[in-house]
């Protein structure tokens, strides 16, 4: 027995020697999950904007030199690029400056476009009804048949299939060309909208203006007759203002300022024609492309070096505002003509877009 009870003690005493203390697994640290940066609005008549630094972003200093020079050579005034609604760059040349009114010339069609879709949300007008129901028949020198085909989302499109041989939207020089939908010519008859708007809403184009867009974003400026034109006149920053709403979809802060379908078509392909053109937009990255004043189909994207999903508002003498939904960024320019050609696209596009990339490539 006790040679029995000598064993058990032998083996509970090398049972106890053998057995490892086993302690519990370390639960890892979990990796911090990146916190994106909210979009900014800049507040309304405060004259406050926030920046944020090249060097905060990662970007490449010593690309900023060659993108000034690019500028102040090629005749610009003004020059902003926005990340996330803060200003990362301000930039004024050629005796220009904050404060100083600019004309937008054509890139202010977007600023049309954008009003016809506020006023569509309001029940004054539907797109897709013919502009003779909202200003009269006769406006045109075609006949009634044909002008009866021709809807504000012709005009928007720039598919009117009226004569584009001239600028002038007066009945007489207002000729059929073809069929509305079946041709698309860049023509400054999209401005009979503004007429449309301000039928429809029994306002001044101005006054509607003002009130549903400019003010609430905090916008200033004016429009001012030009020959057959209405152009509208601002500084930089109401300029970088437009283009923060149309990074953000219509959107202002919290209030929707333009439905985001409406505003979605408008910065998307709006015919089956010209594959680069929206409600009056500009569209990058597409598979053709045709330019004002031409017939000619041409391949690939209009800004080869500009993101392909970029949209832009083009006017005459290189007023630009470009806007990137991949890179949460606006960026504009102002000034004179880049080179001896005054269209509203050129080779400047493709130059300064080089530049650009160069600050975050």
């Amino acid at each position: 027995m006790k040679a029995i009870l000598l064993a058990l003690s032998s083996i509970l005493f090398l049972t106890s020697c053998s057995t490892e203390t086993v302690l519990p697994t370390p639960i890892p640290t979990p990796t911090p999950i990146p916190v994106e940066e909210a979009m900014y609005y800049p507040t309304i008549g405060s004259g406050i904007w926030e920046t944020k630094s090249i060097q905060t972003l990662g970007w490449n200093q010593s690309a900023v030199q060659p993108l000034l020079d690019y500028l102040a050579l090629k005749n610009s005034k003004s020059f902003i690029i926005l990340v996330n609604g803060r200003i990362v760059m301000e930039n004024y040349f050629n005796s220009h400056n904050a404060t100083a009114n600019w004309y937008w010339a054509s890139a202010g069609k977007t600023l049309t476009s954008t009003v016809t879709g506020i006023a569509q949300q309001e029940g004054l007008l539907n797109i897709n009804n013919k502009v003779s129901q909202y200003i009269g028949t006769g406006w045109t020198s075609e006949t009634l048949a044909q002008e009866n085909l021709i809807t504000c989302k012709n005009l928007l499109s720039m598919n009117s299939g009226l004569d584009d041989s001239t600028d002038a939207v007066d009945p007489a020089s207002l000729t059929y060309t073809a069929d509305a939908g079946t041709r698309w010519a860049y023509h400054n008859v999209y401005v009979k909208l503004q007429d449309v708007v301000a039928s429809a809403s029994g306002q001044t184009w101005s006054s509607y203006f003002n009130t549903k867009l400019r003010d609430k974003i905090g916008m200033d400026g004016t429009w001012i007759q030009s020959g057959n034109n209405s152009v509208y006149w601002s500084t930089t920053r109401s300029m970088a203002r437009f283009g923060l709403l149309a990074l953000n979809k219509g959107k202002w802060n919290s209030d929707q300022i333009v439905n985001e379908n409406y505003f979605n078509e408008a910065t998307n392909t709006s015919q089956t024609i010209n594959q680069s053109y929206g409600y009056l937009w500009w569209l990058n990255g597409k598979s053709s492309f045709h330019l004002p004043q031409s017939q000619l189909q041409f391949s690939g994207s209009i800004i080869p070096n500009g993101a392909n999903d970029m949209f832009m508002a083009l006017g005459k003498n290189d007023q630009k505002i470009y806007v990137i939904p991949s890179k949460k960024m606006v960026v504009i320019r102002m000034g004179d003509a880049a080179d001896t050609s005054n269209l509203a696209l050129s080779d400047f596009d493709n130059v300064l877009w080089q530049k650009i990339n160069a600050l975050y490539q």
